[in-house]
């Protein structure tokens, strides 16, 4: 059998075909490409933070890693203490009461969402996504078989009006509600009230709410992110997901939670079963010590972004991109692209910027059709990497105006 035959009994599944081309990765091989070539990218495309771990965390482990116990297969929804630490979290950063039996742990948010897309949805049910929308809020309602529409969730009245005409026109009427604040990629922020309507709307129409709440405890200004599980009734009705990732500077330690309803946690817990035999202990172990000890290293983190989301905007308020929203939380700048450079959509624009100024940024598009015409910058290098990205930046705009 020569290679041509081979290669033509080998079928993809449909749902392979419904994936969008993921615009992020053309990004990031070009970055590769230049920095191979000896080109220094300033990367503001990924939201990977560059910060250390807190150092009690790091001991912890050390510490952990070394017992035996902690080597095997652990519990498939975390260990006990771990949930019960969350509960306690919880309960001292907003207020909420949880059992350690509605918490589950999580291989990040990302992983947890997707698997309960699994639990929630099928072929004919609908969800309702805030748009833009991080892809994986899109994809994972793809992966599950399930359909989905993208309500815009920069106008707070408007989106709950969106919602419930949806609810109320649809058909099949929408099963799931995705929220996600503070929101990924446009760092738009509610407060409690508008969770309290969330609640009474979802009630009103059966719907189930899952909100993303990754961004949490990275707010500015002293504003503070409410929890979707604190308005009354929300346990009810839904789940939050929480993750270590941005708050303790633990992306790459795979480590998140879901919590709320009992029932839709056993869910996720199920379908996890089928899938995976748990986070290494350790990590779960080392986690708990974040959660108990490291509130200042997290305060200190935030304030850290505050200070990087400042020195992006005074920069390119100076190159001439103004009218740039100022975020209350979140790591990302969400920039509407200059007018005068509009023309070129969003991917030409962030192509432009990786040749002629050595920076990344992501493609609104990426986030889907409403993202189009903005950029989204991320704060995660270093205060004097960010004002080089920016100069790098303006100097580009000067000879794109000299050759137009």
């Amino acid at each position: 059998m020569n290679e041509h035959d081979q290669d033509s009994f080998i079928r993809l599944a449909d749902r392979m075909a419904l994936l969008p081309p993921y615009l992020f990765g053309r990004i990031n091989k070009r970055r590769d490409e230049l920095r191979k070539a000896g080109v220094d990218v300033i990367d503001m495309a990924m939201g990977n933070p560059t910060d250390p771990t807190p150092a009690p965390i790091v001991d912890k482990l050390c510490e952990v890693v070394q017992d035996a116990r902690n080597h095997r297969y652990s519990v498939g929804g975390g260990i006990y203490n771990l949930r019960r630490e969350v509960s306690k979290y919880y309960a001292s950063q907003w207020g909420v009461e949880l059992e350690p039996d509605e918490v589950i742990a999580t291989i990040g948010s990302k992983e947890g969402f997707s698997h309960l897309c699994l639990a929630l949805l099928g072929p004919g049910d609908t969800a309702l996504i805030p748009a833009p929308s991080f892809p994986i809020h899109s994809h994972g309602v793809v992966l599950a078989g399930g359909q989905y529409v993208g309500i815009n969730v920069m106008d707070d009245e408007l989106y709950l009006q969106e919602v419930d005409k949806a609810c109320r026109t649809l058909s099949p009427r929408p099963k799931v509600l995705f929220l996600n604040y503070p929101h990924n990629p446009s760092a738009h922020t509610v407060e409690q009230a508008f969770f309290d309507d969330v609640v009474a709307l979802a009630n009103h129409h059966e719907l189930i709410v899952v909100h993303d709440f990754a961004y949490g405890k990275v707010c500015f200004d002293g504003y503070q992110a409410p929890s979707f599980l604190a308005s009354k009734g929300a346990k009810e009705i839904g789940v939050e997901f929480t993750t270590m990732s941005k708050t303790f500077n633990m992306a790459g330690w795979r480590i998140g939670f879901c919590a709320g309803n009992p029932r839709i946690v056993g869910a996720l817990g199920a379908i996890k079963g089928y899938y995976d035999y748990g986070i290494f202990q350790a990590i779960q172990i080392a986690a708990i010590i974040a959660m108990r000890h490291c509130d200042e290293e997290a305060r200190q983190q935030a304030h850290k972004y505050q200070r990087r989301r400042d020195a992006v905007l005074d920069g390119l308020q100076r190159i001439g991109w103004s009218d740039v929203p100022v975020p209350r939380a979140g790591m990302f700048v969400w920039a509407p692209i200059p007018e005068e450079f509009r023309h070129l959509g969003s991917m030409g624009f962030a192509d432009r910027l990786l040749e002629d100024a050595a920076v990344t940024v992501s493609p609104g598009a990426g986030f889907g059709p409403e993202g189009e015409g903005y950029v989204r910058m991320a704060l995660v290098e270093n205060r004097q990497r960010l004002q080089q990205a920016v100069r790098q930046i303006g100097r580009a705009f000067r000879t794109w105006r000299e050759q137009a």
